[in-house]
């Protein structure tokens, strides 16, 4: 890739998993009630043709790695499980008796934190609770995120006992030096003997999360990491840049100086290299820095153009609503989104008094959903068209004219009612989302809010 590119187009830049993004939510529209009547309409519209998702945030580690930006607290007592649970079942039966019926769940995703760090009893607990005010949609999709060092082949097959299918271990690398500025050590033979369980337990999905842009990470790294991770054959894999935000996140990613980070056309080089050692190992690219061999729903979903994005990443299938339990969850009525609040405390005390621990949110304008459909079209199919009147708006012809220069430098295709990313656009389609972004544009941000875009 050309190095005038990457310094052209590598620009803070937000990663996309909602429009709008959460800095340019306009809280001041937002209420409780109004979330309450999005969220209401919105399944009754969904519910019995597609069902729900359900995200679930389990925000406790063991111990802090230093390249994470999740909302997660750091403990090693595990008596805090217990309390965290009845929780959010507490925060499921407030949303549920909002509902007009019995919820059918199409995905479920644990994330965190460390979901892991739960036991098997308590995880029983939590999911059996959710089913006690659910049902399970005929070809639903449950998956959760596991740690190497601390899932035991109990934790997998529990989980897939309770009808989980899907598994993403967090690798990131496996240099012994990068582990170790990342705080994050585990032998490669802790990845292989969780990915050994899974498979001889029957999931269908295993995946794996690689980050390039690492500190002190070279080349060779990620090379060695990409070998190592195919001879394993993970079905799917994340291979995504390193979001270096120590302005959000504090000293929490700060293990490390800034100049110990690759960047620029080293850290590109990184992803080109890698990509091109993916694909002559079968790895399909799907989306944004995703992969997925061919046997794999990921793949399929992308070839039928069915691919979804939202905050729990890319999804193999559309729910329109997706309910947030836990601590900082974000949930989407797709006419809305609505944030819990942050911290454990805060989030026990709004429960204790009967309330959804909702703290922000974001009604979305007409002007609002039109543009989600472009980028959610851009990330997940790489083309977005306005051939149908009800995806053109005011503002396209000068978005249009803002990309000729991106035309021009042959990443995006240009048409009288399309646009469609070029292999060569695709490390930048980022870059794209925002040129559609007029939140964005309108009010650009005074200080750096986001990571870099390539």
């Amino acid at each position: 890739m050309s190095v005038s590119l990457i310094q052209k187009y590598n620009v803070p830049g937000p990663r996309y998993t909602s429009y709008p993004t959460v800095p340019y939510w306009n809280e001041n529209l937002f209420s409780l009630e109004n979330w309450k009547k999005t969220l209401k309409n919105s399944f009754y519209e969904s519910n019995t043709t597609e069902g729900i998702s359900v995200y679930i945030h389990l925000p406790f580690c063991e111990s802090l790695c230093t390249f994470c930006g999740c909302n997660k607290r750091i403990t090693k007592r595990h008596e805090v499980e217990n309390p965290y649970i009845e929780a959010i079942l507490k925060e499921w039966k407030l949303y549920c008796d909002l509902l007009s019926e019995q919820p059918t769940i199409k995905e479920i995703h644990l994330g965190g934190g460390t979901p892991t760090f739960f036991s098997q009893k308590n995880l029983t607990t939590l999911i059996n609770g959710i089913f006690k005010r659910a049902k399970k949609a005929r070809n639903h999709e449950f998956s959760f995120e596991g740690h190497p060092n601390n899932t035991t082949r109990g934790h997998l097959q529990t989980l897939y006992d309770l009808g989980f299918r899907r598994v993403s271990f967090g690798v990131q690398d496996y240099s012994s030096k990068v582990q170790q500025s990342i705080n994050r050590v585990q032998p490669f033979h802790n990845v292989a003997k969780v990915t050994f369980w899974a498979k001889e337990i029957g999931y269908t999905s295993i995946g794996h999360d690689l980050i390039f842009g690492l500190p002190f990470q070279t080349l060779e790294d990620v090379m060695d990491t990409i070998d190592k991770t195919n001879s394993l054959q993970p079905d799917r894999l994340a291979f995504y840049s390193y979001a270096h935000v120590p302005w959000i996140k504090g000293n929490g990613q700060r293990g490390f100086n800034d100049e110990d980070l690759p960047i620029d056309d080293e850290k590109r080089k990184l992803y080109e290299e890698g990509k091109k050692l993916l694909s002559q190992n079968g790895y399909h690219e799907i989306g944004m820095d995703h992969f997925a061999l061919a046997s794999d729903s990921m793949y399929q979903s992308f070839l039928d153009e069915k691919l979804h994005r939202n905050f729990m990443g890319y999804t193999s299938s559309k729910t329109q609503v997706m309910i947030g339990l836990g601590v900082s969850s974000i949930s989407d009525s797709w006419y809305s989104f609505a944030q819990n609040v942050k911290t454990v405390e805060e989030y026990y005390a709004k429960l204790e008094q009967n309330e959804l621990p909702v703290y922000r949110g974001h009604l979305l304008t007409n002007e609002d959903l039109i543009i989600r459909k472009h980028i959610l079209n851009l990330m997940c199919q790489f083309t977005t068209s306005w051939e149908d009147k009800e995806l053109y708006f005011n503002e396209l012809p000068y978005i249009i004219h803002q990309l000729n220069e991106m035309e021009h430098d042959g990443l995006v295709k240009i048409s009288s009612t399309s646009i469609t990313v070029t292999e060569k656009g695709k490390p930048f389609v980022r870059n794209l989302c925002m040129a559609f972004d007029l939140r964005l544009k309108r009010k650009a941000p005074q200080t750096q809010l986001f990571s870099m875009t390539v």
